[in-house]
């Protein structure tokens, strides 16, 4: 098959001047029989940003996100701060971050994570504190005492470059890695995701390369990240003992394409890798696929 470009898109021209939105993503673990494997939701094909692709289960901050008292989390505000571990970060932006994680989680998949005894029965009782007005946060306060923001592991930070290659939008998020608790079962929302699917990093990116499912880079590039991990555990660890890498994509276009390259790429002005495996994907086929194919992603 010949390798098409087809980035005639306008805005992949225009330079987005807009501050990038604070948002947070959990990748959500377990140990399956064949070794680790992530939760993945298939967004709406109505939606705004990513429609109909898979993406791990996020969203933007909301206002009451950061407007949770020191005192409901089973973490201090310097503690979420610390582990975040960026230069310029306030506590309650560290919270925030937390919180919206959780949130969105429960959102669009049902879980409440680091809750291991979470029963049916609370899970009505929190959605009907919710359907009465509360907010997530306040509500989980109610239930639980303290909101489980311990049960993330910070991952990754990814900031959307001006020059966009996938959507007009600009984004700030921080990904954590979770531990799926016991006893609970993901559902999706039938909203804003239309399917929610446990996944092996190697499955996903052969089902991506095999045209069954759509990734966005940052999905690409993260399953890429997992897949070097045999369990859970070994994943966790990873993460908690390194300090998140900041991911700033550097797009450019050769010969008709764009390219999207990362920390460790000759082109991009850190010269780190973040992690093993591609430094770059390249717009051919309709979607974004590393030099090398398959194999590159699964070396």
């Amino acid at each position: 098959m010949t390798a098409q470009c087809g980035m005639a898109i306008p805005f992949l021209s225009q330079e987005v001047h807009s501050a990038p939105l604070p948002s947070a993503t959990v990748l959500v673990l377990r140990d399956g029989s064949t070794g680790l494997e992530v939760l993945m939701v298939r967004r709406h094909g109505n939606a705004g940003v990513l429609g109909g692709v898979h993406v791990f289960p996020g969203g933007k901050l909301d206002a009451a996100d950061g407007q949770v008292a020191a005192g409901a989390l089973d973490l201090t505000p310097q503690a979420c701060v610390a582990r975040l571990a960026e230069s310029v970060l306030s506590a309650d932006e560290a919270v925030a971050l937390h919180v919206a994680a959780l949130r969105e989680t429960w959102e669009e998949v049902e879980l409440v994570l680091g809750m291991d005894a979470w029963t049916r029965s609370r899970q009505q009782s929190l959605e009907e504190r919710i359907g009465q007005g509360q907010d997530w946060a306040a509500a989980m306060q109610t239930e639980a005492r303290r909101i489980p923001v311990s049960a993330l592991v910070p991952w990754s930070r990814w900031i959307t470059p001006r020059l966009p290659s996938v959507s007009s939008k600009r984004f700030d998020t921080r990904f954590f890695l979770a531990r799926l608790p016991s006893g609970q079962t993901a559902r999706h929302d039938g909203h804003e995701a239309t399917e929610a699917v446990w996944l092996s990093p190697r499955d996903a990116l052969e089902r991506f390369w095999a045209d069954d499912i759509e990734l966005a880079p940052p999905q690409i590039m993260s399953l890429v990240a997992l897949s070097r991990f045999r369990d859970v555990d070994a994943a966790l660890a990873h993460a908690q003992g390194r300090r998140p890498p900041l991911i700033e994509p550097h797009p450019f276009d050769r010969d008709g394409c764009r390219v999207i390259c990362y920390p460790g790429d000759p082109e991009h002005p850190v010269s780190e890798p973040a992690w093993q495996g591609p430094t770059r994907l390249t717009y051919r086929n309709r979607r974004f696929e590393p030099d090398g194919g398959l194999a590159a992603l699964l070396a």
